[in-house]
């Protein structure tokens, strides 16, 4: 391990323990460079975090899946379990039709989607523009935009095309992952990872403990390098640089800053005016229904998508169909995921009247949900998703290059402000913290 360049005695300053700061964090040491993690709470982990039940039910309020590459990078492999099968569905029509492909065996779906492909390409200048281009009229306005709309909170014709940036690739290599699924019997990603290759040799996952696992790993080396309970006040600059920050009252200089806070909360850590555009910038919540229930398998596969409107969710999931350790034996839970804004109705909701609505729907696709019930748990996030709304088209593209502050980082889902999952959070966080490593390298070299 080579020695931190002398010319930078202050440690790095990270904002946030979730995946991302502590991945910084500990690539950060393994380049030679001290760093301090800052963590407003009194415990690590951000989103991804685990609870588990009296009765024996697991729940993770953040990603459930990760992969077997992911979890051999930060050393938790041997610690986690392979996952055999995953599959999504849409239920439309009373039925629930294979997701992408099972949607081909409606006539008036597929028809559309030659259409489409054998049309002139038109002008795409919204999502609405985008999936109606892709995947012809009828499956963008009676699946896809209903459901973008009630994820994102807003009319699919005021939201980026860019949206559709985080579905999964072409046909055939789609097609391709899933037989190599069946042939292995694993749950190869497809669509989970961009910063990485896809192939048959990348699969789901599921640690031991829970996914609070990861960061417990991250956080190995650190040592008292992660301070919880140590909000960062302000970032300091100077001159267009980041050189510290405030922590409990106390000005601490630092030789860069990374921050894995939603960018608008950074935005007002600081008066640098490029910075400040970054406050319109706004997010998703979501509240997430688990409905415990006897019995196993009980929906159509491991994640349904519900554009009806007789569902009040946009998605409901039975993570125990690929994961059957989450529940007790004999018993599964369902998850009904609600777009929210802070604040609003759905967000404020009594968790009774949530469970209800929930009941209600499922009985739909799932007859025996009220006579199975065994309880219900609704957890929130405040900042599920960042919202591509073209009012602020041309300031999220700014931000994909960067800060415009020297050596502030913005990292991570929130921190980019950007629809990745926490493989392509982690990639990317490493890739930018080499580059900052380099520079730093390089001005003492100067």
């Amino acid at each position: 391990m080579s020695a931190r360049p002398a010319a930078d005695e202050a440690p790095i300053a990270i904002i946030g323990s979730g995946v991302s700061g502590l991945a910084a964090a500990r690539e950060l040491m393994h380049l030679g460079f001290d760093a301090t993690v800052y963590e407003s709470s009194n415990q690590i982990g951000g989103m991804a975090d685990t609870q588990r039940d009296p009765d024996g039910f697991i729940f993770d309020t953040g990603a459930h899946f990760i992969t077997n590459r992911f979890a051999t990078a930060i050393g938790i492999a041997p610690l986690c379990r392979t996952v055999h099968r995953y599959g999504e569905t849409v239920w439309s029509d009373g039925r629930a039709y294979d997701y992408p492909f099972g949607l081909m065996r409606n006539p008036r779906y597929l028809r559309g989607a030659i259409n489409a492909r054998i049309r002139s390409k038109r002008s795409v200048e919204t999502a609405a523009d985008q999936f109606r281009s892709e995947y012809g009229s009828e499956i963008a306005d009676e699946v896809a935009l209903p459901l973008l709309e009630q994820w994102s909170g807003l009319p699919a014709d005021r939201l980026s095309p860019a949206v559709a940036d985080k579905l999964p690739g072409g046909i055939l290599a789609t097609l391709a992952l899933k037989l190599s699924a069946r042939a292995t019997n694993r749950a190869v990603a497809i669509g989970y990872c961009r910063e990485a290759p896809q192939s048959a040799n990348v699969w789901h996952v599921y640690p031991e403990n829970g996914i609070a696992t990861i960061c417990a790993a991250l956080t190995t080396e650190l040592g008292d390098a992660v301070q919880t309970g140590n909000p960062v006040e302000r970032v300091l600059t100077t001159d267009g640089r980041a050189v510290g920050v405030v922590v409990n009252g106390r000005e601490i200089p630092a030789a860069a800053v990374i921050s894995t806070l939603p960018v608008p909360h950074l935005a007002a850590l600081t008066d640098e005016e490029s910075l400040q555009p970054f406050r319109e910038l706004r997010y998703r919540a979501m509240v997430f229904v688990n409905i415990m229930l006897r019995g196993c398998d009980v929906m159509p596969d491991t994640l349904t998508w519900t554009p009806g409107v007789e569902f009040p969710c946009f998605r409901i999931s039975e993570t125990t169909r690929s994961m059957p350790w989450l529940a007790p034996t004999g018993s599964t839970i369902i998850t009904a995921d609600f777009g929210a804004t802070v604040g609003d109705s759905t967000w404020t909701e009594d968790d009774q009247v949530l469970e209800e609505m929930v009941l209600k729907a499922l009985c739909a696709i799932v007859p025996s949900a009220r006579r199975d019930f065994l309880g219900s748990r609704v957890l929130r996030s405040a900042f599920a998703y960042p919202i591509f709304d073209l009012a602020y088209e041309e300031t999220r593209l700014a931000l994909g290059r960067g800060t415009g502050i020297e050596r502030l980082l913005s990292v991570g889902r929130n921190g980019e402000f950007a629809h990745i999952l926490m493989e392509d959070s982690y990639w990317r966080t490493l890739r930018q913290v080499r580059a900052l490593a380099a520079q730093l390298n390089e001005s003492v070299q100067n």
